[in-house]
């Protein structure tokens, strides 16, 4: 019996030998078309031939999607009968494309599975970014009466001395024009997050006592623009480790703090640059009796590490362009997937240890304190 056609959402197996294969076919056909099917038994003509069906056979085809999969997605396995011989079908979909099998990406293209190149793989991650990139150009429903007039200014200065922009402060309206910050006459959320009077966004900084999150030594919350934000964190995280001093002969002495603080502007700035904005979850800065973390709610892309951004193999990926795209002008942020191996680099640098957490809902920049730390502590 001749059972079908394989097409763009629609693949055959002969056997379960071809799971691995299986696998790379379900990631292309979730890349172009978000679901599909699939099935062992029938040869790649569509002929049923039929194979042998157990519960571990079905556990087994399961579990190699699930875990070489990524991101993961859990689809239907079950045992059908075709002409009356046993066959597998995969029934499969997922929403959250680029689909990696195997650490690879492909994509369906008529009855077949094509491994993007690098080059592909960058066009779809901009396509993507452009769909999903709405929280920072959408609407904030604020007039230009929140604006912070002198948070604004201060940002131009900034951007024209950067040299990444080349008008001046005229009035709030025409700079959120030039900058694409209105919509409809009225600011859109990065305007209101980057130079609200009353902005949404917040950050909570807290002491503990030991190396647990348990003893409260003291505790901060803010609110307020990005920018003032990170100046709050970066002066709480100032006033709150050691620093040596070091004399050299010269009447000025020199203070050394216990982590680069380069270092940690960076991880507040590319905190806000790149957490989710949709999750009511606040920016955190933890400061241990062992180390620092600070924390923004937002997943590190699964297809990466840390590492590949360090070593300059991963490619940035903007949550937020808009957003981003407005830091940049000011260099409070690069936009090429730098921040990490500047965060590296500093630390390296000052020979202080740093690591980084990829959790389920967040991700965590952490500053190793020294166990000892010789000279005047403040």
């Amino acid at each position: 019996m001749i059972f079908g056609q394989e097409s763009e959402m629609l693949e055959f197996k002969k056997t379960t030998a071809e799971v691995k294969d299986a696998v790379a076919d379900v990631a292309a056909i979730l890349n172009k078309h978000g679901r599909g099917e699939l099935y062992f038994g029938i040869k790649d003509d569509g002929l049923v031939k039929g194979q042998t069906v157990s519960s571990s056979s079905l556990r087994d085809v399961s579990r190699a999607i699930t875990d070489n999969l990524k991101p993961q997605i859990y689809p239907v396995v079950e045992n059908v009968s075709i002409d009356n011989k046993s066959c597998i079908r995969v029934q499969f979909e997922g929403a959250e494309p680029p689909y990696f099998a195997y650490g690879r990406a492909y994509i369906r293209v008529a009855d077949e599975s094509k491994q993007l190149s690098p080059a592909e793989l960058e066009k779809f991650f901009k396509r993507k970014q452009g769909q999903l990139s709405t929280w920072d150009t959408a609407p904030s429903g604020k007039t230009i009466e929140d604006i912070n007039t002198n948070t604004l200014r201060s940002y131009m200065k900034r951007a024209n001395e950067s040299g990444r922009l080349e008008y001046r402060f005229t009035n709030r309206e025409d700079i959120l024009n030039r900058l694409e910050l209105l919509d409809n006459g009225k600011p859109n959320n990065t305007a209101i997050a980057m130079f609200g009077k009353k902005a949404s966004a917040e950050i909570q900084m807290a002491i503990f006592a030991t190396d647990v999150k348990h003893t409260f030594i003291d505790i901060d919350r803010k609110k307020g623009a990005i920018i003032d934000l990170v100046d709050a964190g970066e002066l709480y995280i100032r006033r709150n480790i050691r620093w040596r001093v070091v004399r050299d002969g010269s009447p000025t002495r020199m203070e050394i703090p216990e982590v680069p603080i380069e270092a940690v502007r960076e991880a507040l700035l590319n905190s806000y640059a790149h957490r989710d904005w949709r999750v009511p979850q606040t920016n955190e800065i933890a400061i241990y009796s062992n180390r620092i973390e600070i924390y923004n709610p937002g997943i590190f892309p699964e297809e990466f590490t840390p590492q590949d951004f360090i070593d300059g193999t991963g490619k940035s990926i903007r949550r937020n362009m808009l957003l981003t795209q407005i830091m940049y002008y000011s260099k409070d942020i690069e936009i090429f997937g730098t921040g990490l191996r500047k965060i590296a680099m500093e630390c390296e640098g000052a020979g202080v240890r740093y690591g980084f957490e990829l959790g389920k809902l967040g991700f965590s920049v952490i500053f190793y304190r020294p166990d000892i730390y010789n000279g005047t502590l403040n």
